[in-house]
């Protein structure tokens, strides 16, 4: 590079119950991990009334970064899911200066709040050249000619909310370059350049995403409200033992038949994610397209034999890879690869390009 060392960036993916942070380092097609860290944390930022959140959230984020040794202070961090609208709409195709204003006006019919109370954002979903086989001639899937409409990715972000998470920032003492919401930072870290038509299930602590990736591109995201800990609950009432123990039981079992007791608590939470993936891919086909594979992501994608309970969609299902195109040292195996699932959002947001 003629001008010098790439620079760093850090992604800060703050969750329902930890603050991730990952630093990367751009090489050639890559990225080198220069560090990382995890804390638990147990208050929430979504809420206009949070003042004391803030402020806890916010040392809590100063110690983990003195503990890894961050060395920028300019931050790409997530927006949770739970708390963002998403929605992609097609527009006749128009002058560029005119489509923001275009845009603005139909996301009035789309957005549950009105448009004072959010922070809009859009950007156009470009269509990538997929392999040209039987089924993408049939169904136009690789054919952009004749298209007469751009689709655009609209989102939409209560004020509220990110004023929360700049404040948190800034007593932190970091810069908030973008904030970005979680799928399309899964998307970087663990899709990439891949252009199959992908389920990708995000399993977090206390909510779980189910988001469609056609094309390279976010096509749908939808937010269910159980998760990990929801699944650690439900063991932990079931044997009448605490949440600690129960977390344990859920790891060394998992889906195995060595205890026929904690598969059966935890079927009727998983199927709850299952079918509403099952739903998405009837959805998505019937209309004459097709889903290639399911991606697992997220600490509770952990759960032993998870993969294999899954299976039953119909379509190929595995853990996602977050660390394909991350370098690190290859003593650290054994502490970064473990990490790897609860990561992915962090990574992502550490590898988005400065210019997007």
């Amino acid at each position: 590079m003629l001008f010098g060392k790439p620079k760093s960036q850090l992604g800060v993916d703050i969750g329902t119950s930890n603050i991730k942070i990952v630093q990367l380092r751009p090489k050639d097609n890559k990225f080198v991990l220069e560090t990382y860290g995890t804390v638990n944390v147990a208050y929430q930022l979504s809420n206009k009334d949070s003042i004391s959140s803030i402020t806890q959230t916010a040392q809590l984020l100063k110690n983990l970064l003195q503990k890894s040794g961050v060395t920028t202070h300019k931050v790409i961090a997530s927006l949770p899911n739970s708390v963002v609208f998403t929605s992609v709409i097609e527009m006749p195709k128009i002058p560029e200066d005119e489509l923001g204003t275009a845009i603005e006006f139909e996301a009035k019919k789309y957005v549950p709040l009105p448009l004072e109370e959010v922070a809009l954002s859009w950007s156009v979903i470009e269509e990538r050249t997929k392999k040209i086989t039987k089924d993408t001639k049939d169904t136009n899937l690789g054919s952009p000619t004749g298209n007469t409409k751009t689709k655009v990715l609209l989102t939409a972000v209560p004020t509220a909310v990110v004023d929360n998470y700049i404040k948190v920032f800034h007593e932190a003492g970091l810069e908030p370059e973008a904030l970005e919401i979680e799928a399309l930072s899964l998307i970087r870290s663990l899709v990439g350049e891949d252009l199959n038509t992908i389920v990708l299930i995000d399993v977090g602590a206390k909510n779980t995403s189910i988001n469609l990736v056609d094309n390279g591109y976010l096509r749908l995201s939808k937010n269910l409200t159980v998760g990990g800990d929801t699944v650690t609950t439900s063991i932990a009432q079931s044997l009448s033992v605490n949440f600690a123990r129960a977390e344990q039981f859920k790891k060394d079992f998992g889906l195995t038949s060595q205890n026929q007791q904690i598969p059966q608590v935890m079927r009727p939470i998983l199927d709850i994610i299952k079918n509403e993936t099952v739903q998405l891919i009837n959805l998505f086909e019937s209309r004459g397209e097709k889903i290639d594979k399911v991606l697992l992501s997220g600490g509770g994608a952990k759960l032993p034999n998870l993969s294999e309970y899954f299976s039953t969609v119909g379509k190929p299902v595995s853990l996602a890879a977050p660390w394909s195109n991350v370098l690190y040292p290859p003593e650290l195996k054994g502490l970064v690869e473990p990490l790897g699932l609860n990561l992915a959002v962090a990574a992502g947001l550490a590898m988005r390009h400065s210019g997007d």
